[in-house]
């Protein structure tokens, strides 16, 4: 599988803030890459550098085989990016958006309508083309942002932090837009988000830290980097489990997940001393399991070996 981004020692300063630090990034053709980190991370910079709007100081960058610093316009005509800030047209409608954006980017009139239509269904717009962008929730302008990047059908799609703030049920329906835009059309995604929770909806995710990659692979990689086994356990009353779990001898870590407990070991199976610990004490055990680690777990891994 060709790449559709790679960087090679790419670095970035904002006078002594070195924003992006010697990164080696490679973006797998047709697939979702997640940029996952906190805020301050490097991740808008690294965005701005690969669609031209930001030259490098060091290194380089090549998206679809073109040279980032050499000839930014190129790479222009062949993405679509939305920044973290909705960026549109308040007093147009959504269509009246569309159409301004299908002309900016030179869509053929021939082809426009049913493009327009076909975007419309696609980013569930259709019932409020006549609303005023300004009028639309914070998940609907999300979606109208991704349509408008989508108007001239690019070969990469790069997403700044594009579900900040949106709702849960937006979100879902925003990375089911994303999800189809690479089955149906073939389109290569580099979507940064602060969110562990999204990293599991990527094909691939790189954690980025101080300007750098920490680690990348599949999620599924990613998460057979965390040594030892995570238990998820369920039990009342939950903090008075948390601090019995968390006294047991292979027990490194208990995080709380909702109504559940995620009990981190770096030993064997700790499954039926965890069964002892909380049978001799006052908690009922409703269930336990061994799960994958989570993304957050993940992350959290890397941080601490990475000093």
């Amino acid at each position: 599988m060709s790449d559709a981004i790679i960087t090679t020692e790419l670095a970035r300063s904002f006078g002594k803030i070195r924003a992006v630090a010697g990164l080696n990034l490679r973006v797998p053709t047709g697939q979702i890459y997640g940029l996952v980190g906190p805020d301050g991370a490097g991740k808008t910079t690294t965005l701005r550098i690969l669609c031209g709007a930001l030259l490098p100081d060091g290194g380089q960058a090549t998206v679809m085989g073109i040279d980032v610093a050499r000839d930014p316009e190129g790479v222009r005509r062949r993405i679509g990016y939305m920044p973290q800030r909705f960026s549109l047209y308040g007093d147009l409608t959504v269509l009246e958006n569309m159409v301004f954006f299908a002309e900016v980017y030179g869509v053929p009139r021939a082809v426009r309508g049913p493009l327009l239509q076909r975007l419309l269904d696609f980013s569930r717009l259709g019932p409020f083309q006549s609303r005023r962008a300004e009028a639309l929730s914070g998940g609907m302008k999300q979606k109208l942002a991704l349509a408008c990047a989508l108007i001239h059908r690019p070969d990469v799609l790069m997403l700044d932090e594009p579900t900040t703030g949106v709702d849960p049920v937006s979100r879902r329906e925003f990375w089911d837009i994303l999800r189809d835009a690479v089955i149906q059309d073939g389109m290569t995604v580099l979507v940064s988000t602060p969110y562990m929770d999204e990293a599991d909806r990527c094909h691939s995710v790189g954690f980025m830290r101080a300007g750098a990659l920490m680690a990348s692979g599949t999620p599924r990689e990613l998460q057979a980097l965390v040594p030892g086994v995570v238990l998820e356990v369920q039990a009342r009353p939950y903090h008075a489990a948390q601090e019995l779990l968390r006294a047991l001898p292979s027990v490194r870590g208990v995080q709380v997940f909702g109504d559940r407990l995620h009990v981190i070991a770096d030993g064997p199976l700790p499954e039926e001393a965890a069964r002892r610990q909380l049978a001799d004490s006052e908690v009922t055990l409703v269930s336990i399991r061994q799960i994958q680690p989570t993304m957050e777990e993940v992350f959290m891994y890397l941080q601490r070996t990475a000093g």
